[in-house]
């Protein structure tokens, strides 16, 4: 609650705090945060989460900064499960270091280089944005870096690991040289601040126009984003992000106060960019040249863009005059007129049918079915949702059919309404065994583990053994949180959310609690757990004691199953017993 309560004013409401929610607008409180339960939700938009999550949504931080945070407030070392994120940290910390100092010295060399300085005075760049960006230039040498850096063995080792320096193919004298030499430096950041990679562009005429870091142990470029750090430490207020194809466009755009804007790194914009990004916000636009290349960049950013459009997240695509980049348009005409263009930038379904729709003649029934084909498998890669059914209604439009009758045609032709087929954690079977009108057993047992998780240390081998076999939808999910709690025993519901937060079903965690309201008492809870677990576990054993006596009719027992037919008679007896 202190975590919220910093950021937002709450107002008590008997045992929990309530809020008007800061992820969207309202006038009518409908955030409420729970000191007890230690987890937010809005009733209004459907946040929710833990302190964890709260960081990671209000202040934009990565997963580790919000565990960090955390853990200073209250004086902690931060703990890493197995070592593998502290060990890794520890293991490249000599590259970070060295990566800052490299981009340092090009620092340097471009405040002491006459000719580069005017050549990024020439390109409209400040002080203070060359500063805030640490651009530096590299020296028109073969071994600036290696004569500076890598005077060991082990030096010249890391500068390689970095991609800072090259190997020379033949061996022929000094075998290594800069990978970097005469050009404007871009240190590219990661979430932390830290120097993990650089680009770097010509002067002069050269080829290629723009050299970007290999990669490397710190650099994928397929997950990064250069700008995000400095969007993210703007102190503007993250609300979207816009995304650029180059680094001077997004130096430019932040100068002119555009502080939201993000470039990829030589590569078409990727699904884990989409991934990122929303994880941050819930708006992005994609900013294009108007020119062919342009379009055809713009037409590869949304189709890894359509498996994570969904209501509430605002895809939009805003192509610049032919001939213009951001960079060269935004100094021209200013901020507020680039920002005005944002007005008429395209959401992604009126891009997607308008798009389609040049490519075909819709005038006539031939072009019209061609593009509902067309739009099918693209269709297909929207999540389930409202979204999807929108998208669907603004085809059927265009090619002059009802929508439910085009879902139809859809589904004929692909066996499915269009969505691809999603894996569910356990099949579900025709009948699912419910009690006192409060859900499933499963999903009494799950919500129990998850409001006090130290009561998974009072199930025995004998129930936990109990639930093999066990066919009631979630019963996987159940068995697995049950395991990994004996195994790594947790004390709080948020550290089980946020530890299952990545994995199958935990996105149902921290709903699934929210609708629990009479779970107070430790001791109570861990006997409902295990009769839960006991009626789960008598249900799978007649189960498979009616499969057997149905296999028993067509053919004779083995002498195991019989065995175990007899043994799962006796339970049963014993259980008629008890009731």
């Amino acid at each position: 609650m202190e975590v919220v309560g910093s950021r937002v004013p709450l107002t008590k409401a008997g045992r929990e705090h309530k809020a008007c929610c800061p992820f969207h607008s309202e006038k009518t409180a409908s955030f409420w945060v729970s000191p007890e339960k230690q987890f937010y939700h809005c009733f209004g938009c459907g946040a929710h989460g833990t302190a964890l999550r709260f960081l990671m949504e209000y202040d934009h931080m990565s997963f580790p900064e919000a565990v960090e945070d955390l853990a200073g407030r209250l004086g902690l070392t931060v703990p890493h499960e197995g070592g593998g994120a502290a060990a890794a940290d520890n293991q490249h910390a000599v590259l970070y270091e060295l990566m800052g100092r490299v981009a340092s010295f090009y620092a340097d060399a471009l405040s002491r280089d006459a000719r580069a300085t005017e050549y990024v005075r020439r390109r409209g760049l400040s002080t203070e944005t060359i500063e805030r960006f640490s651009l530096g230039y590299a020296p028109d040498a073969w071994n600036a870096v290696l004569s500076r850096f890598g005077a060991r063995e082990a030096d010249r080792h890391a500068l390689a690991t970095t991609g800072l320096i090259i190997e020379r193919a033949d061996k022929r004298g000094d075998r290594h040289y800069d990978r970097f030499r005469d050009r404007i430096m871009f240190p590219i950041r990661d979430s932390r601040g830290r120097v993990i990679a650089f680009g770097g562009r010509v002067l002069d005429r050269g080829e290629p126009k723009y050299l970007n870091s290999p990669e490397t142990p710190l650099f994928h470029k397929g997950r990064e984003l250069y700008g995000l750090y400095e969007s993210r430490t703007s102190g503007a207020g993250l609300k979207r992000l816009m995304v650029v194809e180059g680094y001077m466009d997004a130096v430019r755009l932040h100068q002119a106060g555009i502080t939201y804007a993000v470039a990829t790194l030589g590569t078409a914009t990727t699904a884990e960019h989409l991934k990122r990004i929303f994880r941050l916000v819930r708006e992005v636009v994609f900013a294009f040249d108007g020119d062919r290349a342009g379009r055809a960049a713009a037409w590869r950013a949304l189709q890894h863009a359509l498996p994570e459009a969904r209501e509430g997240r605002e895809i939009r695509f805003l192509f610049l005059p032919e001939g213009e980049d951001p960079d060269s348009l935004v100094g021209a005409e200013g901020r507020a007129a680039f920002e005005q263009r944002l007005d008429g930038a395209l959401p992604l379904s009126e891009y997607l049918v308008g798009e389609l729709s040049t490519q075909m003649d819709i005038a006539h029934a031939d072009g019209r079915a061609r593009l509902a084909e067309a739009a099918r498998p693209l269709v297909a890669q929207i999540p389930p949702g409202v979204y999807r059914e929108l998208l669907i209604g603004r085809v059927a439009e265009v090619v002059r059919l009802p929508a439910a009758r085009l879902e139809a045609l859809w589904q004929d032709a692909s066996g499915s309404t269009g969505s691809p087929v999603v894996a569910t954690p356990t099949p579900t079977p025709a009948r699912t065994v419910r009690s006192a009108g409060r859900g499933s057993l499963v999903r009494q047992a799950i919500a129990r583990l998850v409001r006090f998780p130290a009561i998974a240390a009072a199930v025995t081998p004998a129930e936990r053994r109990g639930l093999e076999g066990c066919t009631e939808p979630g019963a996987d999910l159940l068995c697995a949180l049950l395991d990994d709690l004996r195994e790594r025993p947790l004390q709080i519901s948020a550290q089980v959310i946020e530890r299952w937060r990545d994995r199958p079903g935990g996105e149902h965690l921290g709903r699934l609690l929210e609708r629990e309201a009479v779970l107070d008492d430790a001791g109570a809870t861990a006997i409902e757990l295990r009769a839960a677990l006991e009626k789960l576990a008598g249900l799978s054993a007649e189960h498979r004691l009616r499969a057997l006596e149905a296999e028993s009719r067509v053919r004779p027992l083995s002498g195991e199953e019989m065995k175990e037919f007899q043994m799962l008679m006796s339970k049963r007896s014993v259980r008629d017993e008890k009731t």
